[in-house]
């Protein structure tokens, strides 16, 4: 047999010990591909934290195509099946992901899955070949060129100049250990250890990168800024994402609250259906299927909406509880070089979970108990193959696009003033709902100033409308959300104007002149000033423009309702101007 066909016959019988010794599901060890179920060959992260080998990546079909220096790409661009600018789906959790413009290669090694591959080889009680001579069974193992060998080309393997310092350890001892250990070796400098973390580059680096490539860069110990960068991992995780996932958590335990508590209660009516039916003829027999085909419908309703958010929450659950389950894993297990040759793509994936991820707040999953279906036997029915039949099923729920809001309050304000308005909540059907009890949330919020909301009050008046107050602080346009179950509500979001509160204008006043000589153009004021803006009327019976704007000499504008001379008697007669101070 040749070499190649018997190393192939060797990995075949690891792979099916290792999958009996973990109760014929291979995919549940670390160190199995979760494409290929076979142990990892060059495992890479995905920016999804997810591992996969290289090949099994390759052979993945590209979801979409991005445009790469301004030029299309495609699949048959590439060589491997991968375009450099190709977007695939993730085999675990269906995320689209962005392969790096130099493609599978480019992305990160997983050296964590590597050492999972290697001590699963140890704990499988099946041959071990050297890696050298492949004829003899291993027993040492080198730990810096992480090849295994047998004693002969141990004994070669010490005598050599340039690997006679490496440590070689038994295989026996290793196994003992629980986990194994290896160092992060340099792809261009086979042999050097990743001990130094580039800090322009973001990049863990050898001692000959550092004094070539890195030269003129500040490159520091491994160990020294281990602490930093471990530090902003594990705060992400202790002070975003575990919460997080506590939370979403509990909203999936609600859900399936829900679902059982739905089928409960539908179970439950169809037993009072079938119950009530059976007393009557054939007209109630076929009135009786037709309750069941009403509450079936409402039922898969119920259902699809909380698939729905269970689906939304699965798929948030998976994201997080992964992201943490590697990032945790990478801190617990990985060595300063594992978690710094990991910690690009761990950061961007943590960050994309706590700024863009899905973070659904407690109150907007309401514990459905379904009481808003209920069977009402004494109803009539109408009639059935001419009978008069009774009995309907009542499930009115309210429809956020039904709901509407009554009041000018939800689109004019004024600054330091309560304004208010009602919003009313209707089914499918356009009708009011008749009680309260819904989630229902206003926000405002300055449209210009992000920062500058209006705490609002609601009141659930219990038939169904809801009271909301608000007072502005300040003046301006802003943004009025009104949900209903999470939902908008019929136009929401609104514009709602806020304009500055009215102040009285205090000071001396002069009556214009033209008004006060009741049209003489010739008139003078008192105050021996001029009147801009030419000869305009008041609109107190004089000659002029009823209506418009009363020009004062002293500049100031005054609406012609405003006009306090005249009503204070402080005008005389044709020529005679008076002035009042207020």
């Amino acid at each position: 047999m040749s070499l190649c066909k018997e190393r192939l016959v060797h990995e075949e019988k690891r792979q099916a010990v290792l999958s009996k010794s973990n109760g014929g599901t291979a995919k549940k060890s670390k160190a199995v591909c979760g494409v290929c179920s076979r142990m990892y060959r060059d495992p890479k992260i995905l920016p999804c934290l997810h591992t996969f080998c290289a090949d099994c990546i390759r052979q993945l079909e590209p979801f979409s195509v991005r445009r790469v220096n301004g030029e299309r790409r495609s699949p048959e661009d590439d060589t491997h099946g991968r375009s450099s600018g190709s977007t695939i789906l993730c085999p675990e959790c269906d995320s689209e992901v962005d392969l790096p413009p130099s493609g599978v290669d480019g992305l990160t090694t997983d050296h964590l899955a590597l050492d999972e591959v290697f001590a699963e080889t140890l704990l499988v009680d099946c041959r071990v070949l050297c890696d050298l001579c492949s004829d003899s069974d291993a027993g040492k193992r080198c730990e810096v060129c992480c090849v295994n060998l047998c004693d002969f080309c141990s004994q070669a393997h010490r005598r050599q100049k340039r690997t006679s310092s490496h440590s070689v350890q038994s295989l026996q001892e290793l196994k003992s250990q629980g986990r194994l250990t290896r160092p992060v070796l340099c792809s261009l400098h086979p042999g050097q250890e990743l001990r130094l973390f580039c800090e322009p580059c973001d990049l863990t680096v050898c001692l000959e990168c550092a004094a070539t490539f890195h030269r003129d860069h500040h490159c520091s110990s491994a160990h020294e800024v281990i602490s930093h960068h471990g530090d902003r991992i594990r705060d992400l995780v202790v002070r975003s994402l575990r919460p997080r996932l506590a939370r979403l958590e509990d909203s999936m335990r609600r859900v399936d609250t829900s679902q059982e508590v739905l089928q409960t209660r539908t179970d439950t009516l169809a037993g009072e259906i079938r119950a009530f039916a059976r007393n009557y003829a054939n007209a109630v027999e076929a009135h009786c299927c037709s309750l069941l085909r009403s509450l079936e419908d409402l039922r898969l309703q119920r259902r699809n909406q909380l698939h729905l958010q269970k689906a939304q929450l699965q798929q948030a659950l998976v994201d997080v509880r992964g992201g943490v389950d590697f990032a945790e894993r990478l801190l617990t297990c990985g060595s300063d070089a594992e978690i710094l040759s990991a910690k690009g793509v761990t950061m961007r994936r943590l960050m994309n979970l706590v700024e863009s991820g899905f973070d659904p707040h407690p109150t907007t999953i309401a514990h459905d108990n379904a009481s808003s279906i209920c069977f009402l036997p004494q109803e009539s029915a109408g009639e059935v193959q001419g009978f008069p039949v009774v009995g309907v099923i009542h499930a009115k729920t309210v429809d956020p696009s039904k709901c509407t809001i009554q009041g000018e309050g939800v689109e004019r304000g004024r600054e330091g003033q309560r304004g208010e308005f009602t919003l009313v909540c209707r089914d499918s059907s356009g009708e009011q709902m008749g009680r309260g009890g819904d989630p229902v949330l206003v926000s405002i919020v300055h449209k210009e100033r992000k920062g500058c909301s209006v705490e609002a009050a609601v009141v659930d008046k219990g038939d169904g409308s809801y009271g909301v107050s608000y007072t502005p602080a300040e003046a301006g346009f802003y943004s009025v959300w009104v949900c209903v179950k999470a939902q908008h509500v019929q136009g929401s979001p609104f514009v709602l104007n806020v304009k500055r509160k009215f102040r009285r204008h205090r000071g001396i006043f002069h009556c214009c002149s033209f008004c006060s000589s009741g049209g003489a153009k010739e008139a003078r004021c008192g105050c021996t000033g001029t009147m801009p803006g030419g000869f305009q009327g008041c609109g107190h019976g004089h000659k002029g423009h009823p209506g418009k704007p009363h020009w004062s000499c002293c500049g100031s504008v005054v609406e012609a309702s405003e006009c306090i001379l005249h009503n204070l008697g402080s005008v005389s007669p044709r020529g005679h101007l008076r002035t009042v101070e207020l």
